[in-house]
């Protein structure tokens, strides 16, 4: 048996999968913690990562490996490959300033026109900035900027701290696309952003085709075989987009640490509402998506607030009707960045005597939680992204009540894949490529949700909310989906 390792160097955690070349089975896997900050010494990935590793039982026997991961968050270094600050994840909140910046200096519909991207203040483009303004030290000897996937790939490769080697760092089209200093119209840096961020020029990671080989792994590297192909890797959406198979007409929304939706295009999409980000995916087409910064999560705090369990959670929501009762959540716990609210907080409203009940409050937490990644759907159907089937997947996918508040919102058949760590598997995906000389076709089963009778005023409620809190910039309100 034949056997390739895919990465996922996440938010929250790196996880390896060991699978079977053949039939994308996992043989085994292990994972290890991040801390739960949004700035963070870049070191503790490299140390997650072999400590994952050490708990998948190690490498020895892996032909090919490789590495998708969060996508912007930067890894600052100097010319030997030393940090030279801390890295602030694409979460962290304290570079919205510094994105107002950009855009009041650029323009925002400039930065939508060059590269696809209302500018955020995840993009990598925008953490340049909080360098420069923060620390002008580091940014002065700043000589390379590389995403998570690109560093951890130039580690597996044996370069580091203190190495030099930073020429030798490589990326691929969805890791670029992401940083907002890279145009998918014409598939190359614009170095003029990236200047304009950091006051000066910097050493950018080479960008790889999609079933290029970035290098091979060095001697010396625990639980690792030295000399084995390292695949160009991907964004995290990216490599789940590449393992579910992903056509046009199929749109994925996946439930995690931030709520994403996305889909498979032939072409860039600007989008001069603001929301649609216009990233690469992982085969050479574009994916164009929207993120919110709170999904998942929000279950975690209402299964703290009721003392039960996630599944509790969502057996309570299923208790109450459509709407619960009136009941509204806003779930902006981190501010949010779909719409662009960075200093919102989440908002309970329209609570009654009468109304505010465990079972309501359950179902408050799903349905804002949903509404919210609904809106990115309409985003996408305003930029002629059509969804014919819509395809759930993250770690919140098998919640019964999320299932069925999403099919109570959405007009189009929804599937749910089996349960896999997909991300993991695009990587080992793109680290069989480096085996066999071209993607594998491993199948992923979908099994299709019941259709449920629309509910209108879920959504309505939540607009009706936005509205009440001063959240909504009509100019940029999108059109329900239907």
């Amino acid at each position: 048996m034949t056997l390739v390792a895919g990465i996922d160097s996440s938010t929250q955690s790196c996880k390896v999968s060991v699978r079977d070349i053949e039939t994308g089975r996992e043989v085994r896997c292990g994972k290890a913690a991040h801390p739960p900050l949004t700035v963070v010494d870049p070191n503790v990935w490299w140390d997650a990562l072999l400590a994952a590793v050490e708990d998948a039982g190690g490498l020895e026997d892996v032909s090919a490996i490789s590495v998708s991961g969060q996508q912007h968050t930067p890894i600052f270094m100097d010319d030997l490959g030393h940090a030279v600050s801390p890295s602030p994840l694409w979460n962290d909140v304290g570079s919205h300033p510094h994105m107002l910046a950009l855009n009041e200096e650029l323009g925002a519909d400039e930065w939508i026109r060059r590269t696809g991207l209302p500018l955020t203040l995840s993009d990598t483009v925008v953490k340049l900035r909080w360098l420069r303004d923060t620390n002008p030290l580091a940014a002065q000897h700043t000589a390379a900027v590389a995403v998570v996937h690109d560093w951890l790939t130039w580690r597996l490769m044996g370069f580091g701290p203190g190495t030099g080697g930073i020429d030798r760092l490589v990326t691929d089209r969805s890791e670029a696309s992401g940083t907002a200093y890279w145009s998918g119209d014409t598939n190359d840096y614009c170095d003029d952003l990236f200047e304009l961020a950091l006051g000066k020029s910097a050493v950018l990671p080479r960008i790889l085709g999609p079933q290029d080989t970035a290098g091979f792994t060095a001697r010396g590297l625990p639980g690792i075989p030295a000399g084995i192909p390292i695949g160009v890797g991907s964004g995290d959406n990216a490599a789940a987009a590449l393992a579910l198979g992903i056509e046009e007409g199929q749109t994925v929304l996946s439930l995690g640490t931030s709520g994403v939706v996305y889909a498979r295009s032939p072409h860039t999409v600007h989008d001069f509402g603001g929301y649609v980000c216009s990233y690469a995916d992982a085969t050479g087409d574009h994916l164009p998506l929207v993120a919110t910064l709170n999904a998942a999560r929000n279950f975690d705090v209402g299964s703290r607030l009721l003392g039960c369990s996630h599944a509790e959670l969502s057996a309570l929501a299923l208790q109450a009707q459509p709407g619960a009762g009136g009941l509204t959540l806003l779930p902006f716990f981190e501010g949010e960045r779909t719409p662009d609210l960075p200093r919102a907080r989440g908002s309970l409203l329209e609570a009654s005597l009468e109304n505010l009940t465990r079972a309501n409050f359950a179902r408050a937490v799903i349905e804002g939680t949903i509404a919210s990644q609904v809106y990115m759907l309409e985003a996408l159907a305003s930029r002629d992204v059509e969804t014919h089937e819509l395809i759930l997947i993250g770690g919140a996918a098998q919640s019964l009540a999320v299932q069925r508040v999403l099919s109570e919102m959405v007009d189009v058949p929804i599937s749910v894949p089996e349960p896999d760590e997909y991300v993991t598997k695009g990587a080992a995906m793109q680290a069989a490529v480096t085996v066999d000389g071209e993607f594998p076709k491993w199948e992923s089963h979908l099994s299709a949700l019941p259709r449920e009778p629309h509910q209108e005023q879920i959504a309505l409620q939540h607009r009706n909310a936005k509205k009440t809190m001063g959240y909504i910039e009509s100019s940029r309100e999108v059109a329900p989906l239907t």
